[in-house]
This record gives structure tokens, C-alpha cells and sequence, in this order.
């Protein structure tokens, strides 16, 4: 257990003075994505160094967790984060990097240091949604309609998708910062012209979308490791629940037996030349009677822990393959994925929705029998490591506000 957040320089310190029998891993950011991959990896013994620019997140105290610190953020400041990097790296010897946004994924790959190792290749040609949907388009894999402005006229595009549609920018954080969120809504010409003249301030590139009719409690994510050599490790997921309930974050995931989703999701990862951890996510257009891909993420995301408790542990797959060890995930199995903060306020705010586990599930978790029997398992919550928990409540209730949404 990280004791504290460190500032850099006590950070690397404190890994220069450590003696690790395995490169350790260097996971950012430090929070809800990052403890499920720190507490995947310390399943299989591998040291972690949680990074991030600040010290709000919720994975630095918990016991999967060697050392944490602070570093620069790439967004902001990326030859600051490269050369933080570096040091963390030389002190530690070489460690394998998992980047939980896109702007640490992107972060470590620009960064270019040599004892960094990346359990991934090719990442640009899915995580920038142009690529992505052309080579969506080209396979067949059914896709929202889409337009480019430096395609098609903007009005003109508008004109075919009918108000209101949907802007997003090819990069997700990118334009978050740049017009305050990776999925903005317009109801009128004017509307989407105050988007698009923010995106092109910013030098963002945007698409215009056609505001898919989603079927609520049907979508469809295929959570996978493809590695260079072998067959890739996959489990498809169900966003059966989400907070706030029809286009929030995933707050209640079952896995479901999806080949058809796979097969898609799979063909498009592997003609981008794309080998590590991500996830494809699908919605059913309700319009369209079928499933249309929406997004891939080249990176851990925020259920990860749900296929890590079937027997699929990316991490560790990935962590492996790019290490030289052995791994063998044995059968995969069935199961659920619950984020508690956000289903029990959906519980206790949203009159239409009606709790969908049952007594036997809450005495689970309360007993905290669910870490060791059943198929249940949790974002945050796990009475053996308690003080991620006790730091998320520390934050609820203050008016520190950690700098990801999620």
C-alpha cells in the first residue's frame, strides 16, 4: 500500500531506492479504472506505480498499490510528462505502462522513452474515430451516420441527419477540453455552429452524427486483449444499468453470450493492425432493428474488473505477453459488474428505475462473501481493501472534485 501520494521527486526516490523481482507496472491515472487494473495486476504478484497529476483519485491507497505519485499532465504539459516518465523508469529500471484515459495512452506513446514498455501497438488507426469509421465502413460493420466537415458541408451534413444531432471529436479528450464534452447535443444551426467554431479554435477535428434511437439496457461491449501472436482473450459485456440511466457511465454490467458482436468488433481491431487491451462498444438502434458500433477504447476502461473476475484478466495478459511469462486463463466465466456509488444513487433518485439485484446480492456485498463466492463483483467497494472506499466517501462529501467525470 502507497502510504501517500507522493510529490515527483519523492516518487522517484522512492522507487530508485526499492528493490522489485519484477518490472514493476505504471498505471494512470489513479483512479477508478486504474485501481481494477492495479488490484488485476497485484492478483499476479506485479509491483505498481500509480501516477497521476493529482492526489484525489481513489486507486493510490489501496493495497495493490507499491508507490504513487504525482507527474505532469500530458494534456498540459507533455515534455514535462515525458521527462517525469523517464525518471520514474531509470529509477525503477524498465517498467510496462498502462495508460486508463486516452490522453495517458497517447501521453506514453508520444513520450517515446526507451524503458518504457507499451503492451500495445497500432492504437491511432481505432482510438481516432475518423479512421475508425471509414475502416468501419469498409468492412460492413454497421456504424451511426456519419460526415466530416472537411468533407462535407456542415449545413449540408445537417441537412441529411435532421436536428438534433450528435458532434464529437475524433479524440475524445482532446475535444473535451476543447468544447466541454466527447458527445455534445444540437438542436439548431446556431447551436452547432458555436461547436464548431469552438472545435476549430482548438484545432480539433469533429464529426457530425445522427443521434442514435438507443434501446435502453441492450448495448453491447466486447472487452478484449488481442495479442501480436494467439488468439485474443475476450468476454462480451451488457451496460444493463446506467447512471444517469439512458446515456450515462456503466454503473451495472453482466457479461452475455454475443458472438455476432464479437466477430464485428474483432474484425475491425484486427485490419487496424490494433494488439492490446480495449473495448468495442455497440448500441441497438432501435430505427435500424441492429447493433451499430459506436466507439473502441484502446485502453482499460472503467468496468475492467468484470472480466478480470471471470477468469479473463487482461492486465495480466497483457502485462505477460509483453514481460515473456506465462499465462493461462483457464474458463472463462459468468458474471456482474456493479459501480455502487452510481447505482445507489440511481436507487435513490430515479423514481422509474426499479433495483435489479436482489437480497441474496445485497447480503453479498454487505458480508463482503461477494470477494470470494458468487458472480457479483464492484467498482470500488471490497471490504480486503478497504481504504480505497474510505477515500471515495473522504471525497463525496467535500468539494474537492477529481478532473474525470467518471
Amino acid at each position: 500500500m502507497a502510504e501517500q501520494f507522493l510529490d515527483t521527486d519523492a516518487l522517484v526516490a522512492a522507487v530508485d531506492d526499492a528493490e522489485f523481482d519484477r518490472t514493476p507496472a505504471v498505471v494512470a491515472n489513479a483512479h477508478i479504472t486504474g485501481l481494477s487494473v492495479a488490484r488485476a495486476l497485484d492478483a499476479h504478484g506485479v509491483p505498481v506505480i500509480a501516477i497521476d497529476q493529482v492526489g484525489d483519485g481513489l486507486a493510490y491507497p489501496s493495497d495493490a498499490v507499491e508507490f504513487a505519485g504525482e507527474v505532469r499532465y500530458p494534456l498540459d504539459d507533455p515534455q514535462g510528462f515525458a521527462e517525469d516518465l523517464a525518471a520514474i523508469a531509470d529509477a525503477a529500471g524498465e517498467v510496462v505502462a498502462f495508460g486508463c484515459m486516452d490522453e495517458w495512452v497517447h501521453g506514453f506513446a508520444d513520450a517515446g522513452v526507451e524503458n518504457v514498455r507499451l503492451p500495445w501497438e497500432n492504437h491511432v488507426s481505432v482510438l481516432d474515430k475518423s479512421r475508425l469509421y471509414k475502416r468501419a465502413e469498409e468492412l460492413g460493420v454497421p456504424y451511426p451516420e456519419t460526415y466530416f466537415p472537411s468533407e462535407t458541408d456542415p449545413d449540408a451534413a445537417a441537412a441529411e441527419l435532421g436536428f438534433p444531432l450528435v458532434v464529437k471529436p475524433a479524440r475524445k479528450r482532446e475535444g473535451e477540453e476543447a468544447i466541454g464534452s466527447n458527445v455534445v447535443e444540437v438542436a439548431t444551426t446556431e447551436e452547432l455552429h458555436d461547436v464548431l467554431d469552438a472545435a476549430a479554435a482548438a484545432g480539433v477535428e469533429v464529426m457530425l452524427q445522427e443521434k442514435v434511437d438507443i434501446a435502453t439496457g441492450k448495448d453491447r461491449s466486447l472487452a478484449s486483449y488481442v495479442p501480436t501472436e494467439g488468439e485474443p482473450l475476450a468476454v462480451v459485456g451488457n451496460a444493463a444499468v446506467r447512471f444517469p440511466l439512458e446515456f450515462g457511465t456503466s454503473c451495472l454490467v453482466e457479461t452475455v453470450d454475443a458472438p455476432e458482436i464479437e466477430a464485428r468488433a474483432l474484425s475491425v481491431i484486427e485490419d487496424a493492425g490494433y494488439h492490446g487491451i480495449s473495448e468495442a462498444e455497440f448500441v441497438y438502434d432501435a430505427d435500424r432493428e441492429e447493433y451499430v458500433l459506436l466507439d473502441i477504447n484502446t485502453r482499460p476502461w472503467k468496468w475492467i474488473s468484470l472480466p478480470v473476475s471471470v477468469g479473463a484478466n487482461l492486465p495480466y495478459a497483457a502485462y505477460a505477453d509483453e514481460v515473456g511469462e506465462e499465462f493461462d486463463p483457464g474458463t472463462i466465466d459468468d458474471g456482474r459488474w456493479v459501480y455502487l456509488r452510481d447505482y445507489l444513487t440511481l436507487l435513490s433518485t430515479a423514481e422509474a428505475f426499479w433495483d435489479v439485484l436482489d437480497t441474496e446480492d445485497w447480503m453479498a456485498l454487505v458480508s463482503g462473501a461477494f470477494e470470494t463466492d458468487g458472480d457479483l463483483t464492484t467498482g470500488v467497494y471490497r471490504p480486503s481493501d478497504p481504504a480505497p472506499t474510505a477515500q471515495l466517501l473522504d471525497t463525496e462529501f467535500t468539494d474537492r472534485e477529481y478532473y474525470c467525470s467518471c
